[in-house]
């Protein structure tokens, strides 16, 4: 067996997709059995270990099998892979939906909460026991029949309708490519963007020595390095035109599926006595409610109105100075290249210099290191090898058990270690950095597996993590230089697994990252903030050759630069969680309107006027659909935890931004205890008050 072999390294190599099937069957027996076992209990002898610890542990294989069939899909999609998924997702799907709606499971938590022994717990049991009944009575558990029944069909159909949104994004990036042949179209392009776009064509046998071409897609590091700093406007037209076909052409369409997916949401929260989808989601998060989300959206709008209008106008003027024309509203495939030259004029800062400061594996070692000292730690890599799936690794080679090489799924992926200062293994994590036509967009963190610390009569367990992104790779002589934007998005996912890393709770469900939705990113944006730091910065920040440190002229440019255009950048990111909320919050009727005339409606007075009308990016939105629930109704939570990081940030800057002392307190009070309390709590444990709502606009020079 693979999928179901629970050892710690996950061989790779044997999850292949023929086996998919029949394991991920057997899994779902398995569960099955064993959730009957726990109903099945004396009713007289029952506790809180039997009954929701019990049910905790009968999830466990399933979920950490299904879990792994779910990664492979994101980063080594094929057609075996992608047939083999969908077959099992409506039957895993439908499984975990009729949980909550078991009524001999909720039989036997109804009956315990009734207990003398439940009424007396406190602490994590009391929390743990409070959250899984509410989740249970969120999710139908005390509907009628009919109504669960109806339930189960809803959380079936969202499942594949955004499965398959998923599949057409992925598919309809990579169906678009642009061969040039002509070196002059690329003026204006970094090198190293260049020399990638070289090798992308060389692997395809597009381009030789003789008859050089370059490959242009849809992927991040490829397009917007285009949009920014190509000089051939026909050119940044030409790709920004091909990123509106992501999920717009058929055969990839999404904008049916964009419509289905929010009539079954709306569906499924009016059956569970909402007026909305917002009001079911947000009940355990910090919100509470669609109304309280979308109010912080608007006042956050009101409050950046002003200054978001004169950016609009600024580069207007700059763009009209420059060019002799009166100023107008910009083309959409002009506002990045000329938001690059107004930067530089403005600052005499071109961010490119400081991409060879950012080699990748400098990066990792750096913000490694940099951890290590703020919340003693130790991390290492180990050695990985990589085995083509089906095939048997080396016999002379030692497993990874008994010190051997680990095994990762690409010969790209690394794996590490981290260990606390004296030594204790804390959790393991795999490191997959660089784009591939196999894997999704973007970048994200994920876990494999959820530890707990000594606990009577059983020893820690360690956890076992990952982290993804699509970063300007690597060309023949010369490693991968990230942006400094990439590396703000390697440390905004580092700080995602150290949340889950250093997870301290002996209840895995309430471990990690498994926290309200709006208080998740609070770890992953502190980390951001290390990004811009001198004194954090030259732990990471050498060149790729001298190793030198960025020279302070160069920093203080960087430093100056920083809120630039800052409230163009904020109001971008409340226009997505806009767009996000009122979709959900009305009802999905479109009457004949298109979706992009409807998205136009949502997001008056949030976008910047162009002369050409962009179509709704809801397409290709897969925080939003490609998950039954994933970011839905829940976007504005970005911005949400950004106010909280920006303040709890501030008592690094107070303290001394490489305080040991507050990165043990940071740590101890809010890293490791995982959903052990209310966020809100947690926030006033490390910080000894409430959020200072202004922390934000006055690190964005918006106060």
């Amino acid at each position: 067996m693979s999928f179901l072999d629970r050892r710690f390294h996950v061989r790779w190599s044997t999850l292949t997709p023929e086996r998919v099937i029949p394991e991920l069957t057997e899994a779902l027996g398995l569960a099955e059995l064993a959730i009957t076992d726990v109903c099945r209990q004396d009713r007289g002898r029952m506790d809180f270990d039997t009954v929701f610890l019990g049910y905790e542990r009968a999830l466990e294989p399933l979920s950490e099998a299904w879990g792994l069939v779910g990664h492979l899909d994101a980063v080594c999609n094929n057609d075996a892979l992608r047939t083999a998924y969908n077959a099992m997702l409506p039957k895993v799907s439908d499984f975990f939906t009729r949980l909550t709606l078991n009524d001999s499971i909720w039989d036997l938590f109804i009956t315990y909460e009734r207990t003398e022994e439940a009424k007396k717990l406190t602490g994590i049991q009391r929390r743990f026991m409070e959250e899984t009944m509410t989740e249970f009575r969120q999710n139908g558990a005390e509907l009628p029949q009919p109504k669960k029944e109806r339930l189960a069909e809803l959380q079936a159909e969202l499942a594949l309708a955004t499965q398959k949104y998923s599949e057409n994004v992925l598919d309809s990036t990579n169906a678009w490519e642009l061969i040039i042949s002509d070196p002059e179209r690329l003026r204006g392009l970094p090198d190293v963007v260049k020399d990638a776009a070289q090798a992308e064509a060389a692997a395809k046998g597009l381009s030789t020595p003789e008859t050089p071409a370059w490959r242009l897609t849809l992927k991040a590091p490829s397009m917007f390095p285009v949009l920014e700093h190509a000089e051939d406007d026909a050119l940044r037209r030409e790709v920004w035109t091909a990123s509106g076909t992501i999920g717009r052409n058929a055969p990839y369409d999404n904008t049916d599926l964009v419509w289905k997916i929010l009539r079954l949401r709306h569906e499924k929260a009016t059956l569970l006595g909402h007026a909305h989808f917002p009001d079911l989601i947000l009940q355990q998060r910090m919100a509470k409610t669609g109304a309280t989300a979308r109010g912080f959206i608007t006042d956050l709008h009101a409050r950046i109105a002003k200054p978001f209008a004169g950016e609009t106008r600024a580069l207007q003027e700059f763009r009209a100075e420059a060019t002799g024309t009166p100023p107008q509203p910009l083309e959409p495939w002009e506002t990045a290249f000329w938001s690059e030259r107004q930067r530089k004029a403005l600052y005499d800062f071109d961010a490119e210099e400081l991409r060879p400061y950012f080699p990748i594996d400098g990066v990792l070692g750096g913000m490694f290191r940099l951890c290590e000292k703020l919340f003693g730690l130790i991390i290492n890599e180990r050695d990985s090898v990589f085995v083509e799936p089906g095939h048997e690794p080396p016999a002379d080679l030692p497993s990874a058990e008994d010190g051997g090489p680990v095994e990762v799924w690409h010969p790209e992926v690394k794996f590490y270690e981290i260990r606390d200062a004296d030594g204790t293994h804390l959790g393991s994590f795999y490191a997959d950095w660089h784009p591939r036509d196999s894997k999704r967009g973007g970048a994200w963190m994920n876990y494999l597996k959820t530890g707990h610390p000594d606990r009577a009569g059983q020893p820690r367990t360690p956890h076992l993590g990952l982290m993804c992104g699509n970063m300007t790779p690597s060309t023949p002589g010369q490693p991968s230089l990230l942006t400094h934007d990439e590396v703000e998005t390697v440390f905004h996912e580092f700080g995602h697994l150290l949340h889950h890393l250093l997870g301290n709770v002996e209840i895995k469900s309430l471990n990690g990252v498994n926290v309200a939705w709006d208080f998740v990113e609070l770890p992953s944006q502190l980390m951001e903030n290390f990004c811009w730091e001198r004194e954090s910065l030259d732990f990471f920040a050498r060149h790729h050759q001298t190793r030198e440190p960025i020279p302070p002229r160069l920093y203080k440019k960087m430093l100056a630069a920083r809120n630039y255009q800052s409230a163009l950048a904020t109001m971008r990111q409340l226009s997505l969680g806009k767009l996000d909320l009122d979709l959900h919050l009305t009802s999905p009727h479109p009457q004949g309107r298109t979706l992009d005339e409807v998205a136009e409606d949502i997001l008056e007075g949030y976008l910047m006027p162009l002369k050409t009308r962009p179509p709704t990016m809801a397409r290709r939105f897969t925080h939003l659909f490609a998950d039954p629930t994933g970011y839905a109704a829940g976007y504005y939570s970005y911005k949400w935890a950004e106010v909280l990081e920006a303040d709890a940030f501030s008592r690094f800057k107070a303290d001394g931004v490489l305080s040991e002392k507050v990165g043990r307190d940071y740590r101890e009070r809010l890293l490791s205890r995982g959903n052990s309390a209310d966020p809100a709590q947690l926030f006033r444990d490390f910080m000894g008050r409430d959020p200072d709502s202004e922390a934000l606009l006055r690190r964005s020079g918006l106060a």
